[in-house]
């Protein structure tokens, strides 16, 4: 793929960033957008990020909405004009962008615009890959801890009684089943 986005060029020896960048805030509450003191801060850091590599802030774009959200319409708005622009996206951190990092993830492997986080400047695409995939993988974590509790559960209401060591977990019999469950699926041998 093309990085039509930076002009990158050599200057004696040193490699020259972005010139033009759009540029994302994102606070979560509406007394967050209100008091302005995150939107404030991000907003400085982009300026920084922009003045240190002789680059404009063409644009700006503030949200006050929840990471959470799958149609982030700022973030959304600020990617289609950076790749429009062939400008730079620029956000003052890479955690702003969403507590869900396969979301943002996804928006901008395939947004066809080039992202720098000031807090991160390094990070690029396979690192917000990599950081997606160990995302979903501490995910999938979590939700079997949870079914796996929520499958005691059901088994202490329907009369299981597990019994385990002292850390209480109950004690696996062959087969991967808790003592007392019954055979698995292949009968006694499991």
């Amino acid at each position: 793929m093309r990085r039509a986005s930076r002009d990158v060029s050599q200057a004696g020896g040193m490699t020259i960033g972005p010139k033009k960048i759009i540029a994302n805030s994102r606070v979560s509450t509406k007394q967050q957008g209100e008091s302005g003191l995150g939107l404030e801060g991000q907003t400085a850091a982009v300026e920084a990020y922009a003045r240190g590599r002789g680059a404009a802030v063409v644009r700006a774009y503030r949200e006050v909405e929840s990471g959470q959200r799958a149609d982030r319409r700022g973030l959304l708005k600020a990617l289609a004009d950076a790749r429009r622009s062939r400008a730079t996206l620029v956000i003052a951190k890479l955690g702003r962008l969403s507590p869900d990092v396969a979301f943002p993830a996804d928006l901008l492997l395939e947004g066809g615009a080039d992202f720098v986080a000031c807090d991160n400047p390094h990070a690029n695409r396979l690192t917000v890959h990599i950081l997606a995939a160990v995302a979903v993988a501490e995910d999938e974590a979590k939700r079997i801890s949870e079914r796996t509790r929520a499958a005691l559960a059901a088994y202490k209401a329907g009369g299981g009684r597990p019994r385990g060591g002292p850390s209480g977990r109950p004690a696996v019999a062959p087969g991967g089943r808790c003592e007392g469950q019954g055979p698995g699926p292949k009968g006694p041998a499991g």
